[in-house]
């Protein structure tokens, strides 16, 4: 039915939108303090970014994107991941010119067809950063580090940060030829997804969430034991960054990401909130994804988060989320030129920066006191053709239930906040 919602989507209705606003104040206020600086990118971009991006063998690009033909013939894509739209603006809007490093963040919904799950929809909204002209793994700390503060903010507790490192173009081809020898004997046990990134890209394989495919997989070779020296070095830097910033961490030679871009830096955060598939945040570095798309040699790193998943999280962990009550001032009218003064009243309030509400559906004053109530209204200010004639309204505090008459003229006074 047209009045159902799509499946997959969700509606943030009041009720909900003061979470999501908190934890998006959070952010923004942290990545304020790292010195990262907003971006807004198109919600669709040409096909071909993703594809060279993300990876033709990756499950998003096989089997989740939402692509069209626009009327003019092109093949755009809803974006299914924040980085590769930032990495297009990076590299056309030549911020490479730019005195380095580069540092953004941003807030956008993205899209991805898979099957509706517990904080997954195939609409999900994602926060992420990253940061450009920096390949001291300095930058990859920082990153990390703003996540950490950000999921410590939100009051989250009991987090792993898991890192690793998935080496270069260099290193990886050794490991690619190890590790097609160690699936060779069991690939027609293979699913027909990782028989065909068999040639194209091996190491997809290790992250198929196939039950079958991650049980042959197991003990396969590590990339930590064929990283290069320039790789080795690099994660050894990180490992002491960390350290040097007291942020514990676990080495995980399993984690590899979803996104063909990553080099060297992968790393995970989980929450033990819930459960196996606990993870809350990814990231890592993409020194080569601004070359990829047609820029110059630039080094990359940042991470995403989605929004659902992580308020999922703060609602495992038992994180009361602060409601804003909005409503300082209900105004009660009764009369023609009681509305008329009413009104003047809420606008004038509303320009001082005070929360003020009138009733517009035509309760009688008893009904206006209930939606007081019912606002959570600090006052309740009464206002008649009597009132007026006498040149007062009466006031009462809802808090502690006082209520008085006062002088028209002394209104702003009376109401403090």
């Amino acid at each position: 039915m047209i009045t159902n919602i799509p499946k997959g989507t969700k509606d943030v209705l009041p009720s909900q939108s003061y979470k999501w606003q908190y934890v998006e104040r959070i952010f923004r206020e942290l990545c304020d303090l790292y010195l990262f600086k907003e971006i807004r990118t198109p919600i669709f971009e040409h096909t071909e970014l993703f594809k060279r991006s993300v990876g033709d063998t990756t499950d998003i690009v096989e089997k989740q994107m939402y692509s069209f033909d626009d009327y003019g013939g092109r093949n755009l894509t809803l974006k299914p991941e924040g980085t590769s739209p930032v990495v297009r603006a990076f590299t056309e809007n030549k911020l490479f010119a730019e005195v380095q490093p580069s540092k953004f963040y941003y807030i956008t919904p993205c899209f991805r067809y898979e099957k509706p799950q517990s904080g997954r929809l195939r609409e999900f909204h994602q926060l992420g950063i990253e940061t450009f002209g920096a390949a001291n793994m300095m930058a990859d700390a920082e990153v990390i580090a703003l996540a950490m503060d950000f999921l410590d903010k939100l009051g989250i507790q009991d987090l792993q940060l898991r890192i690793n490192s998935i080496g270069c173009p260099s290193c990886r081809q050794k490991y690619r030829v190890a590790l097609q020898e160690f699936l060779k004997p069991n690939y027609d046990a293979f699913c027909d997804t990782c028989k065909g990134r068999y040639d194209r890209n091996p190491m997809r394989i290790l992250d198929c969430k196939s039950p079958v495919c991650q049980q042959l997989v197991e003990g396969a070779p590590k990339m930590l034991d064929y990283l290069c020296e320039e790789c080795q070095t690099a994660f050894t830097d990180l490992k002491n960054n960390l350290t040097a910033m007291e942020i514990p961490y676990l080495v995980d030679s399993g984690i590899v990401r979803g996104l063909d871009y990553y080099t060297k830096t992968a790393f995970e955060i989980v929450s033990n909130s819930i459960g196996a598939q606990g993870t809350v945040c990814g990231g890592g570095r993409y020194d080569h994804l601004v070359e990829e798309i047609g820029g110059p040699a630039t080094p990359g790193v940042g991470f995403g988060l989605g929004i659902e998943r992580l308020l999922l999280v703060m609602e495992a962990a038992g994180i009361s989320i602060p409601k804003k009550e909005t409503t300082d001032v209900l105004i009660a009218v009764m009369g023609e030129r009681g509305k008329s003064f009413g009104l003047k009243l809420m606008h004038d309030f509303r320009k001082d920066g005070i929360a003020a509400a009138i009733d517009i559906v035509g309760r009688n004053l008893k009904g206006q006191f209930k939606y007081a109530d019912r606002l959570h209204a600090k006052y309740t200010i009464v206002i008649g053709d009597n009132e007026l004639d006498k040149g007062i309204v009466s006031l009462k505090n809802m808090q502690t239930s006082e209520q008085k008459e006062i002088s028209i003229d002394a209104i702003r006074n009376e109401i403090k906040f």
